[in-house]
Order: structure tokens, then sequence, then C-alpha cells
């Protein structure tokens, strides 16, 4: 049984999915089974910050220190998502017990993708958690906008895993091992099967992220699905697919670093660039945010491209701002809702000040922290992947950044125009609920926190990053 102990945080949410699966047969009861889920969570979280360092089954999985961190930010991911379906299941009329129980199911994937050390352990997670998605996403089954939001991303999420799929074998064909530890020993630069073998699993990657040119799925399944999935999209996933890009490239080829560096830059220059314009166009607040997470990957894939402690602690501090940022702006977007009808567009949050100021003020923070203008938490991240560019000498990424971060200023502060200037349009009442509050106070106060004492989180992600360096 000693095995077992390494991976009990992932066995005890596995066997709490399963119990609750039979549990929702024979019980109407979906509040339960929400707590339930939630418990379990917490669970795991109090396990992951006891376990020791160590490895299981032939060191194909290690718990690490940069594991334990990004398992925790998967976990917060979950229970936000969770939370966020409580308040609004009977209103979006998905009232199914299924929801806890996959999203469970899709964090074992996830956590399995981060502590993955091995080629067959990276694909087993991937796909655990890309086949819950795939339900997750057309879970509003009398919905076209859902289904459609499904169909696209179960057809795309297919293609990226045949990519994938494909680079792990050349790079198995290469190699000759399937351990990212032993692969590391034998890989030599210049060798143009391993390169294309990385291009391939940077592809496939690179999907799960949506980073551009692999971005065509987001806005619609953003758009179509249920808008707490579409906040689990944003959240636990994009960490968990960013970590497991981080293991496999500094893990299996820090040593050849120049030759992948190429395919970070571009695929991180790229994503700020085209979210940047992209965005600009958009009404509907949940698209919006589809862009400006395309572009937020392509600002934590500079701390990636630098393959340097400083680059991946930077990385780990982005990431954990992009998240609690999310959880906010995500607990908001469900917050606008008035007689059981949810408002989508940026329009409908005209004038909003007039009639709920202190959740105009709440979604203000948000905004100017992921447009990253100071003082806030969202400027502090960018300020440190930059100073990280800078130090590797990538200067092209950090000034690309700069300027992309300046254009993308314009559509956060586009809402916050339409919040305080134009005429009064709804008022929502959202805001009443309990739950979505316990989400959007907290992180509006983490933000503000950050910008006064960021000691803890900087100690906690130079932590994470020496498991590398």
């Amino acid at each position: 049984m000693n095995i077992f102990l390494p991976i009990l945080p992932e066995l005890s949410i596995f066997i709490a999915a399963i119990s609750l699966l039979v549990l929702g047969l024979f019980i109407d009861n979906i509040k339960l089974i929400i707590n339930l889920a939630i418990a379990i969570i917490l669970f795991a979280i109090l396990l992951i910050l006891f376990q020791p360092i160590q490895s299981a089954f032939n060191n194909s999985l290690v718990i690490d220190e940069f594991s334990k961190v990004i398992k925790i930010l998967i976990l917060i991911g979950s229970l936000a998502s969770i939370i966020m379906y409580h308040s609004s299941r009977e209103d979006l009329n998905i009232n199914l017990f299924e929801f806890p129980i996959l999203i469970l199911l899709a964090t074992i994937g996830m956590m399995i993708m981060v502590s993955a050390n091995d080629l067959i352990a990276i694909f087993i997670g991937l796909e655990l958690q890309s086949l819950t998605l795939y339900v997750l996403a057309a879970l509003n089954r009398n919905h076209l906008a859902s289904s459609e939001a499904g169909l696209k991303y179960f057809l795309l999420g297919a293609l990226s895993s045949g990519l994938l799929l494909f680079g792990l074998s050349y790079i198995y064909g290469f190699t000759g091992n399937t351990n990212l530890n032993l692969i590391s020993t034998t890989v030599t630069s210049g060798n143009i099967g391993l390169i294309i073998g990385i291009v391939f699993v940077c592809s496939g990657l690179a999907f799960k992220v949506s980073a551009v040119p692999f971005h065509m799925w987001t806005p619609d399944v953003y758009e179509g699905a249920p808008t707490p999935v579409t906040a689990f999209f944003a959240l636990a996933p994009k960490v968990a697919a960013m970590a497991l890009a981080v293991r496999f490239l500094i893990v299996g080829f820090g040593d050849i670093s120049f030759d992948w560096q190429q395919i970070i830059i571009f695929l991180s220059i790229a994503s700020m660039v085209f979210a940047s314009f992209a965005a600009i166009a958009q009404n509907n607040i949940k698209r919006l945010m589809a862009y400006s997470s395309i572009g937020h990957v392509g600002y934590a894939l500079i701390g990636l491209a630098c393959g340097t402690f400083q680059g991946t602690s930077s990385l780990v501090i982005y990431l954990s701002i992009y998240l609690i940022m999310n959880i906010g702006v995500f607990s908001f977007i469900l917050c606008m809702k008035n007689k059981g009808e949810y408002f989508e567009n940026i329009s409908d949050l005209s004038g909003l000040y007039k009639v709920h100021p202190y959740y105009s003020v709440v979604i203000t923070i948000f905004m100017f922290s992921l447009a990253g203008i100071p003082p806030l938490a969202g400027f502090f991240g960018k300020f440190y992947i930059f100073i990280a560019a800078i130090e590797s000498n990538l200067l092209l990424l950090a000034v690309v950044g700069i300027l992309a971060s300046v254009i993308g200023a314009f559509y956060y502060l586009r809402i916050i125009k339409v919040i305080y200037f134009d005429e009064t349009k709804n008022s929502f009442d959202g805001f009443s609920y309990r739950s979505l509050n316990a989400l959007i106070n907290p992180s509006a106060f983490l933000i503000l926190l950050f910008c006064i004492y960021p000691l803890p989180l900087i100690n906690i992600s130079n932590y994470a990053a020496s498991s590398f360096f």
C-alpha cells in the first residue's frame, strides 16, 4: 500500500468522485453532492500541504515543491468553479449532480499532469482532463450554443491530442526513453527528429492553454458554454497545462533550451499581439475574457521562454495572480442577473455605478489588475515576468509585452467607462448571492493585499521554482 501514498490526494478525489456518482443515482440531493465535493477538495489541499517530497511508480510521477504549489492552485480553481455552479445551476437550467463529479475527475487529470515525469503519464493525465472538459462544454444539452461549443472543443481537442501523441512518439523514438530524467541525459542539440517531436508536443500543449495560433476554439467555447464551465476553463486547465509545459521542457530538454526557446517566443508574441487587437471589437464579456485569457497566456509564456529560476518563479507568481483575478471576474459575470435572466454584453453594465457602487469599485479593481495598471497585483505579475525576460536577454519579448499591455488596456478601460459614464441600463439581483460574494470579496482583497505585502507569494513561487534549479 505504500506505493499509493504519494498519490493519496488524487486517490482520495477519485474514490470520492466514484462514490458521489453512485450516491447521485440514489439520492436526489444536488446540494449535498456539491457540499461533499467541496469538502473533498479542501481535504485534498490539506493532504498536499503535508506531503513529503517523493516520487512514485518508478519516478513516473514526482511530488516536489513545484507540483505541490501548482496542485493547490488547481484545487482552488476547481473549488471556485463548483461554488459558482452552486449559485447559478437553477437559473442556468443545468441542475445536474454530474457537474461537481466531472470537475473532480478533471482535477485528478490535471494533478497527474502537474506531477507527470514520464511521457505516458503526461498523456494519461492530459486525456483524463480533456475527456471531462468535452462533456462539461456541452453540459447544457437544451442550449444550442453549448452543444456547438462542446462539438468544436471535442473536434479540435482530438486534433491537438493527435499532435501531442505524435510528438511524444517521436521523442521516444529518438531517445529510447519515456522518463523525462532519462531523456535529459540523452538529448543533443541539433537533433532534427527530436526538435520535430518537441514542436508537435508544444503545438498540442499550446492548444490546451489556447495560445495563438491554436486559440481558435477559445472565444466560441467561452461564449457558448455555461458560465461556471467557462470559468473552470479559464482557471484550472490553463494553470495545469502551463505547469506541464514547464516540467516537460525544463526537466526533459533544459540542456537544449535554445532549440525550443524559439517556439515559445513565437507563441508568446503571437498570443500577446493577437489578443490585444482582437479583443477590442468584442461586445460579449465572456468572449472578451476569452481573448483576455489568450493574451495572459502570452505573458505567462515569457516566464517559460526564459528557462531560468527567475523566469519559473515569475511564472508561478503570474499564474497565481491570474487565477485570483479570473475567479473574481467570472463570479462578477454570474452576478449579472435579473429575475432569472443572465446578461453577458458589456453594454448591460451601463451606469452600474449608480445602482451598485460597491461592486462597480470591485470590478474596477479586477479590470485595472487585468490591464496591469499599478499598483495592483496584475501590474506586479507582469513586472516580474518582464524583469525575468530582461535578465535572460529576451528584450524583444519584454518590449512586445509592454506594448501589448498598453494596447490591451483599452478594452479593460472601456468596461470601466461604460460602468461609470453611461446611462443606467440594468440593475442586477445576483449580487445578493452569498456564495458569489464569498469569491468576489476575497479575490479583490488578495489583489489589493499583494500591493502591500507581496512577500508570501514571492516566497511560495521561489519555493516552487527550486524544484528545477
